[in-house]
């Protein structure tokens, strides 16, 4: 069975859900899925470590990279992450992986796309097969489901008001649909890849 690995940070819970998201469009195209959180726990002396975590990246079919987005940027956390990617991306044992990424922030903006091609060179470099996201915005369609309202092609952002209250987490139901219309396209292309690497 192809494995999908959604590897992510998560400061204030929404890029949680939105990976829980495109998890949930994964498995609906009868895929494994990994969910794999990335913790300021994981990083002693600043450097990220974690052989559990690293082993099911290495397993996977694909691997979905998450972060907020913040100061323009992936989380100071998540990129402890990336750069302790520097022995895996010497060996090349990520190479022909499928890759994705998404990402979420308060602002409507908020330099997004800076993480989001932050994520996909960082998949380049491993020798990746980047998936974009795929979907027109809605009001392009004439629907009014919210997809892609925010007009992302590279990967997948969110978007909610900025919470100073404390309050629960929660999506646009717009990006959580998008996220999972996402999760759904990275399956697909993981299960395409594998056929064609086998009948090669």
């Amino acid at each position: 069975m192809s494995t999908v690995a959604i590897v992510y940070f998560s400061g204030s819970g929404h890029t949680h859900l939105m990976a829980e998201a495109i998890a949930a469009g994964a498995r609906s195209k009868n895929v494994g899925v990994e969910l794999l959180q990335i913790t300021g726990e994981q990083i002693e002396q600043g450097r990220w470590q974690d052989a559990e975590i690293l082993e099911k990246l290495h397993q996977a079919d694909a691997i979905v990279f998450g972060s907020p987005t913040y100061m323009g940027g992936v989380a100071a956390q998540f990129k402890a992450f990336l750069d302790a990617g520097g022995s895996v991306w010497f060996a090349q044992q990520w190479k022909d992986k499928i890759a994705g990424g998404f990402t979420h922030s308060s602002s409507l903006s908020g330099d997004k796309q800076g993480t989001l091609l932050y994520l996909s060179i960082n998949a380049a470099q491993h020798g990746m097969i980047w998936v974009s996201a795929g979907d027109l915005p809605s009001p392009y369609l004439g629907k009014t489901d919210g997809v892609n309202r925010l007009g992302s092609f590279l990967g997948v952002m969110g978007q909610s008001p900025l919470n100073r209250g404390g309050e629960e987490a929660a999506l646009d139901e717009g990006d959580r649909l998008t996220a999972e219309k996402y999760g759904q396209r990275i399956a697909e292309a993981a299960l395409r890849w594998s056929r064609q690497l086998v009948a090669a």
